[in-house]
């Protein structure tokens, strides 16, 4: 992947105050209603948490502040992370790389975004993107360290917090450059979902549903931002800025936060009436699909009939 070719944006806000990857952010665990919680544990309920639509910060009890709606974002990998081991004087400069290769790859969708818009006689608004560690204010709430990416349409920002990333590439092995730049394209995916009045309309629909009827919308809102996610791929391939290695990378990335894999492996069953993201064959066909065609019209995944 050639990200050192992507513009790199200004629309970045560092809020990490340069402090190295992985520091501080609460140590060894916190305690919770009389329990303690170990660091492992946080993590695992924070990404189970995500994969199946739910706020970790609402299920541990910690939002201080309004919760972030029910358009957060599936999640994913971030910007490469520092090795374990590493000095100070490293971390920070791994923190340097993560923050360019995250303003390159926003800068690449900005420029994809701008031109589709500009086709269709609009005008694009690019998302800002806040790097941030420990906890950070949002117009979705107080954002605390077990966060991990979302896009908050309160605010029209994307948070990237980047103690979670460290600990999400050390303890689970994240997949390469690309799978970590899909991640930023689909939460870019979902401020393009909030420009063009898509979440306005799920919002409203999402009130008058059922539980399974609201699930089903969401799987329906994650996988046109797969979609979305692979229309940027569309063009980065075309310029040939990523090669099939780069591709195969993102479809296993969308296929490892499919609903089904996950709960297989948290709870040893499927039940696909709770889905809220996709499952890994849906996730990776939809971000196929933007991957193959570049077109807006054909990531219309509330219109499809078998999603």
């Amino acid at each position: 992947m050639k990200w050192g070719d992507f513009r790199q944006s200004d629309n970045v806000e560092d809020r990490t105050g340069g402090a190295p990857e992985g520091s501080g952010g609460g140590g060894g665990g916190f305690p919770l209603g009389g329990m303690h919680i170990g660091a492992g544990a946080l993590i695992l309920i924070v990404i189970v948490g995500w994969l199946f639509g739910i706020n970790p910060l609402t299920m541990l009890g910690l939002l201080s502040g309004s919760q972030p709606p029910p358009t957060q974002s599936a999640p994913g990998y971030g910007p490469q992370t520092g090795a374990a081991g590493e000095t100070p004087q490293q971390a920070r400069s791994q923190a340097a790389v993560n923050k360019e290769f995250s303003a390159r790859v926003l800068g690449d969708t900005e420029d994809v975004w701008s031109a589709i818009f500009q086709a269709m006689g609009s005008r694009y608004e690019p998302p800002k993107l806040v790097l941030f560690r420990g906890s950070t204010p949002s117009a979705c709430g107080r954002a605390e360290a077990a966060v991990g990416p979302f896009y908050c349409p309160g605010d029209r920002d994307v948070y990237l917090d980047t103690s979670f990333f460290a600990e999400l590439h050390q303890r689970f092995g994240a997949p390469g450059e690309f799978a970590q730049a899909y991640v930023i394209a689909h939460e870019v995916g979902h401020h393009v979902q909030n420009l063009l009045g898509t979440m306005q309309k799920y919002d409203a629909q999402r009130e008058r549903s059922n539980a399974a009827q609201a699930n089903a919308l969401s799987v329906r809102l994650e996988l046109q931002a797969d979609c979305y996610a692979g229309i940027w791929a569309f063009y980065a391939a075309k310029r040939k800025l990523i090669d099939t290695a780069d591709v195969d990378s993102g479809l296993e990335a969308a296929a490892a936060v499919g609903d089904d894999r996950i709960q297989k492996m948290t709870r040893g069953a499927v039940a696909p009436d709770s889905f809220t993201h996709g499952s890994s064959a849906q996730r990776a066909r939809w971000f196929r699909t933007g991957l193959q065609s570049g077109d807006l019209r054909d990531c219309n995944t509330f219109a499809a009939a078998n999603p």
